[in-house]
């Protein structure tokens, strides 16, 4: 694991924590607030990892719940000192989607079903640059950079030679059909996905228009497993103005399941290897007028 503090995985901990002592309690989070002065969806907030947890809040918190143990209460309040921390994205300035970026930054596995797009841990600058140009049409060329920036910067996952990341991504053939930016780009891009296919941690999968129907027709979605058991897994799902994340254990063993009959519907990786080389070839093909 990166040895950094990661600003993110420590606030998602520290909000499991003080669910935990609330549970203990027997109090629920409109009670907590009630005694706190705060709203409801405060609590929930910090319970949920997704806002910035002072070590006031902590301390106020240990007091409702009576926390006498002053270990407990130090090794919290280092959490929260933790979590205020910014991690190496921070230095793009305001990215839209920071907390998953947090996540994948101390994730040990991955896994990924794109329907429309090249999976972005897998894209080529010039690939990631046209894609997200014609995304985000009305966007200033300094976003657009900073996008790409990031996204790169996200890839070092990948190469890391003492911690990689573990990816299995499951593609549809529409990604590899759609035209993002030109025939070069896109041999470029498919060339490099059949490279980093080779890795021994990254496994990547087609799903072919001819499978029909399949589980995740409804669109796309990652699944993200950490090394301390104490960090339960993520299910991400990408929106327009709003990104889902899904922590239930219901609701990820739900996306799992799906993500096994995926697995067994595509084409194996030798396949998918083999296939991917015949759609390069179309691009190399002279047209016919």
């Amino acid at each position: 694991m990166p040895t950094n503090v990661n600003p993110t995985v420590r606030r998602r901990r520290l909000g499991q924590e003080l669910r935990r002592l609330r549970e203990l309690k027997g109090m629920t989070a409109e009670e907590v607030a009630e005694r706190l002065l705060v709203s409801q969806s405060k609590i929930s907030r910090l319970e949920n990892g997704r806002r910035s947890i002072s070590q006031r809040d902590v301390r106020d918190l240990c007091g409702v719940y009576e926390v006498e143990d002053v270990r407990i209460v130090d090794s919290l309040m280092q959490m929260a000192k933790d979590s205020r921390q910014q991690g190496w994205w921070h230095a793009f300035g305001d990215i839209p989607y920071s907390v998953y970026i947090g996540l994948e930054t101390d994730a040990e596995s991955l896994r990924v079903y794109e329907p429309q797009v090249v999976p972005g841990l897998l894209q080529t600058r010039s690939y990631a640059e046209a894609l997200i140009n014609g995304a985000l049409p009305e966007a200033p060329p300094n976003d657009i950079d900073k996008r790409v920036s990031v996204r790169a910067r996200r890839q070092d996952r990948i190469t890391d030679p003492e911690h990689p990341l573990r990816l299995w991504a499951v593609i549809d053939e529409s990604a590899l059909r759609r035209l993002v930016g030109s025939k070069q780009v896109m041999i470029e891009q498919l060339e490099q996905l059949i490279e980093l296919s080779q890795l021994p941690h990254v496994t990547v999968q087609v799903l072919p228009f001819d499978m029909g129907a399949h589980p995740g027709i409804n669109g796309q979605y990652a699944i993200l497993e950490f090394p301390d058991a104490a960090d339960s897994s993520v299910v991400y799902i990408e929106g327009v103005t709003s990104d889902l994340y899904l922590e239930k254990a219901n609701d990820v063993q739900r996306y799992s399941v799906m993500y096994e009959h995926l697995r067994a519907q595509a084409l194996n990786v030798e396949q998918t290897r083999h296939f991917i080389t015949e759609i390069v070839k179309g691009y190399t093909r002279p047209s016919v007028d």
